[in-house]
């Protein structure tokens, strides 16, 4: 072999190159390859999942890009809105505002403090959207039952329910059955059904009753199904100088604390089968004195955690044949509570005990909201002659274990002139409220809800200082609306 010439490279074999392409294309792929094994993609990447996501990325994506659109921070935009000429849902205003984005403030507007909707914890729930978020598969519980037993409530959601109420310390547990209900609402009729006797037995009806002011939908309820077991019986003060033994037909609703007093309320027939309906009976409300221990309460997620869309009651129910009755009731009527309600419900009761003594607990959150709010409206309303609040002293509460403020969910308003009817004295001065008469109490009184968005409690503070303002014009012995 002659040696090579001067300047010129040796040549190579020609499989050498072959080898090395080969080789750097397999490390390229094995690279690749581990990348998208092992490496999170970002939210929202075109190329892939996200820690190995598939199918509930484009679910992620959609539900993100609809919570960033603000709406000028007075509206929301929904999944489940109506979708507009781009195909997607718009901005859905708060009272008093309008325009594409909510940006148009209407002047002068209605203050709606009707409603007991409990949007004052919307805020908290946008400050932890990864807490409270819930992605559900299209096969998520397609049947109609939640158990392999063939139950309709789910078993987890019911033990952190029980969790939840020991780590408040606002009701015993440990000896009671829990019952879920489409909210209290139903709740009311299934308990009412489960504490009467039965359709076959000889005894005569039993009359449901309540004080006056009583939640009005004691009565519908028990009207509306009109059971032959059971009927309206209308107010306690009617059936009080009964003797003992002939409370024994009666069953009692006691509200603890009461909608729209917020008074923490006990029995007035003492013979009577009591329900104790403890919706608000949550340290942002009310203080806790002492866990509620009757044999049949009744709660609500929509108060504790503001969601009263998904529709989640449950009872807690000392007796298991009356628990037994309670929950034939809902399975008959609508075979359980949502298994979709129950799942969502899940992520929120185990966000808020993850919550609860911290720096971002809910009902501390709560509780300064409504402290703050009732201390508004409390200073407008003291400088008036004509309406007059509720008195509500400050108690020591067990769950923040001191002194709290009031903070209650409703104002109980009285319009202080004689005869004068307050919610249309309210209606007047662009206050749509909720008249003392539906609660069986006099025409004086009207319920003023403290729970809505802020800029609906912000209108109402316009509203009742304009009104309160008016007064030093108004001739006396006159209505200067």
């Amino acid at each position: 072999m002659e040696p090579a010439a001067r300047g010129q490279q040796p040549t190579r074999p020609a499989g050498l190159g072959l080898l090395v392409l080969l080789c750097s294309s397999l490390l390229l792929n094995a690279v690749f390859i581990a990348h998208h094994l092992f490496l999170p993609a970002r939210l929202g990447d075109e190329d892939g999942g996200s820690c190995g996501l598939s199918w509930a990325l484009q679910a992620a994506r959609e539900a993100e890009a609809t919570a960033a659109i603000e709406c000028s921070g007075h509206g929301q935009v929904f999944l489940d809105g109506v979708a507009g000429e781009d195909g997607r849902p718009g901005c859905e205003c708060n009272t008093c505002f309008g325009g594409p984005d909510c940006s148009v403030r209407k002047p002068n507007c209605t203050a709606d403090a009707d409603s007991g909707n409990p949007l004052f914890l919307e805020p908290y729930w946008r400050r932890h959207a990864a807490a409270g978020a819930v992605v559900v598969s299209g096969w998520h519980r397609m049947s109609y039952t939640a158990t392999d037993d063939g139950k309709f409530q789910s078993l987890e959601l019911e033990n952190q329910i029980r969790q939840l109420h020991r780590a408040v310390g606002n009701a015993v547990v440990d000896d009671k059955h829990v019952v879920f209900g489409a909210g209290s609402m139903q709740l009311i009729n299934a308990l009412v059904y489960a504490l009467s006797p039965d359709a076959n037995a000889a005894a005569p009806p039993s009359r449901v009753v309540s004080a006056v002011p009583y939640y009005g939908s004691y009565k519908t309820q028990t009207a509306m199904f009109d059971g032959r077991e059971y009927k309206w019986g209308g107010p306690t003060a009617v059936w009080a100088n009964a003797s003992r033994n002939s409370t024994n037909g009666f069953i009692e609703f006691v509200t603890a604390p009461n909608n729209p007093d917020t008074e923490l309320r006990e029995p007035v027939l003492r013979g009577s089968a009591a329900v104790f309906d403890r919706a608000y009976y949550w340290p942002h409300f009310t203080p806790i004195p002492e866990p509620a221990d009757e044999d049949v309460m009744m709660f609500t997620i929509s108060k504790p955690s503001g969601h009263a869309g998904s529709r989640l009651g449950w009872a807690l129910i000392r007796d298991e044949k009356v628990a037994k009755r309670a929950y034939e009731y809902v399975q008959n009527s609508i075979m359980g509570a949502s298994r979709d309600t129950q799942l969502r419900m899940l992520r929120i009761v185990k966000a808020m005990l993850a919550s609860l003594h911290g720096e971002e607990d809910i009902f501390a959150f709560g509780h300064d909201v409504m402290r703050t709010r009732w201390r508004r409206l409390n200073a407008v309303v003291s400088q008036s002659r004509r309406f007059s609040l509720q008195n509500i002293s400050p108690q020591y509460c067990t769950y923040f274990k001191r002194v709290r403020e009031p903070s209650p969910a409703y104002a109980w308003v009285k319009c202080e002139r004689e005869d004068e009817d307050c919610h249309e004295v309210l209606l007047k001065a662009k206050i749509i409220t909720r008249t003392g008469t539906v609660f069986e109490a006099s025409k004086q009184y009207t319920r003023v809800s403290l729970l809505k968005a802020n800029d609906d409690f912000d209108a109402l503070i316009e509203r009742f200082t304009d009104l309160v303002n008016a007064e030093k014009y108004d001739t006396p012995g006159l209505s200067s609306i």
